[in-house]
């Protein structure tokens, strides 16, 4: 039979390039269709146009695109591989100051001209409210800078198990590491069109990328676990699956054995993987409608010293190649840097335009909002600014302390900013981080946890919300 074959070679060779041509195209032309939003636009067009002629006095669509693909991964065997790829569309109309919001994913037929009516007769039912309303023309995004956020050549299944299979082998291969809590790796876009009856036109596309694996490490009830993981705009900006597995694994075993610790009250200094929600439960205090509803511990604080000279915190929406970047808010307002904490101070809300009206002031382009939702506040992407000392200086003065690696539950109060959280890490003696530590409970205020906070000056952008390490003073450890 070879030798025949191989008389055919020549036109056997011509016969598989061309259906290799052929099966290239037809991938590059698929991930083409999905990362063209023309027929997402023309359809938030239409539904504008829809709720004008329905009687709407003004209205805006949003058309979302999410495409998304995981694959995991328990002792080098595929345990679920899913991928999900759908476009929803909302439509927002305001008759008068009443106010209504439909979503739908069913775009075909006449549905268009159905959703917009179904939206208008709601709105003119709908109580009065003096706050709603779009954005002023004058703030709109009149320009749409390159912030470089869509990988063009995404991950094929293969890809993903292959992924996944070296974070938990290099997970594996860490000595004391007894089994796998499983490991995952995702890829996914999203994007949105966002079109209003003043005459706002707007897109954008981002794509994700991850990789985690968890360890388990000890036997019965000594079993520790830990995990790790990378996620990113860009597969290149990705740690390696096999520094994740090992980061996880490394991370797993220095919890073996923890001790208890008596009750005190000591320096705590914060792991950057937990840092980060400290700054979170700032943001969730600073957010404009928790002002506005008068939630917030923070509601009078506005211009206030809450931190130490030199502090800031920093919410940039246009990072090139950030988790959370976006050229635009959700109402159409261009978004621009802003040092939410400045030298210590409070200097902004985080404001849509309703809250911001409600609150006698102007929108900050924070507004956010899906299919089925009216616009709301939230944040972009945030950090705390560094610090000038090392980690390892940071904690050379504390004769005794705590390194908290892991938080459990969610005791924040954000409306008195009372603080209490289960935690498990390390225990520091004579500035040395020494033996693991788990089952207490570390609390205080955040006013004072803000006002006494010291960053070191490792930050590394590798989540939502960023930060280095952290040094409290004073919190109360509650042990044995």
């Amino acid at each position: 039979m070879l030798p025949r074959l191989s008389g055919l070679r020549s036109s056997l060779g011509i016969l598989f390039v061309t259906s290799l041509s052929s099966v290239q195209t037809a991938a590059k032309s698929a991930a083409s269709d999905l990362f063209d939003q023309s027929a997402l636009s023309a359809l938030a067009e239409r539904l504008v146009d829809a709720a004008r002629r329905a009687g709407a006095d003004a209205a805006d669509a949003v058309a979302v695109r999410g495409i998304s693909q995981s694959v995991e991964i328990r002792d080098g065997q595929v345990e679920e591989s899913e991928r999900s790829e759908g476009d929803d569309v909302g439509l927002r109309v305001l008759v008068g100051k009443r106010q209504a919001v439909v979503s739908t994913n069913d775009i075909g037929g006449d549905n268009v001209a159905k959703l917009a009516e179904r939206a208008v007769a709601m709105a003119r039912v709908a109580p009065d409210d003096n706050f709603v309303g779009l954005a002023d023309p004058a703030l709109l995004a009149r320009s749409f800078p390159d912030l470089d956020l869509l990988d063009p050549d995404m991950p094929s299944t293969a890809d993903l198990e292959r992924r996944a299979q070296e974070a938990e082998a290099a997970g594996l291969a860490v000595q004391g590491v007894t089994k796998s809590g499983g490991a995952s790796a995702s890829a996914g876009i999203g994007g949105m069109v966002l079109v209003t009856s003043t005459g706002f036109h707007g897109s954008y596309l981002r794509s994700s990328q991850g990789v985690s694996m968890m360890a388990i490490a000890g036997e019965g009830t000594g079993m520790e676990r830990d995990y790790d993981f990378t996620s990113a705009i860009h597969a290149t900006d990705l740690l390696s699956p096999k520094d994740v597995g090992r980061s996880a694994g490394e991370r797993t075993v220095a919890r073996i054995n923890p001790r208890k610790v008596e009750t005190c009250k000591v320096p705590v200094v914060f792991d950057p993987r937990i840092a980060n929600s400290l700054v979170g439960h700032l943001i969730s205090a600073v957010n404009g409608g928790s002002i506005a509803r008068k939630t917030s511990f923070l509601k009078d604080k506005l211009g206030q010293q809450l931190f130490g000279k030199g502090i800031r915190v920093i919410d940039d929406p246009l990072r090139v190649r950030g988790l959370r970047s976006q050229t635009f808010d959700a109402e159409g307002v261009a978004v621009k840097k802003l040092a939410i904490i400045d030298d210590g101070v409070l200097t902004s809300w985080l404001l849509d335009c309703a809250t911001a009206r409600e609150l006698g002031l102007v929108t900050t382009g924070h507004a956010h909002r899906g299919v089925s939702s009216a616009p709301s506040p939230g944040a972009y992407n945030l950090h705390l600014e560094p610090g000038t000392a090392t980690p390892a200086e940071l904690i050379s003065d504390i004769k005794q302390g705590f390194y908290v690696t892991d938080l459990i539950g969610s005791g924040v109060n954000g409306v008195t900013g009372d603080y209490s959280r289960g935690a498990a890490g390390f225990w520091i003696e004579n500035g040395e981080i020494t033996y693991a530590v788990s089952e207490v409970t570390i609390a205080g205020h955040l006013l004072d946890i803000f006002k006494s906070m010291t960053p070191a000056n490792d930050l590394v952008f590798k989540y939502g919300i960023n930060a280095p390490t952290v040094r409290i003073e004073g919190l109360t450890v509650a042990g044995r």
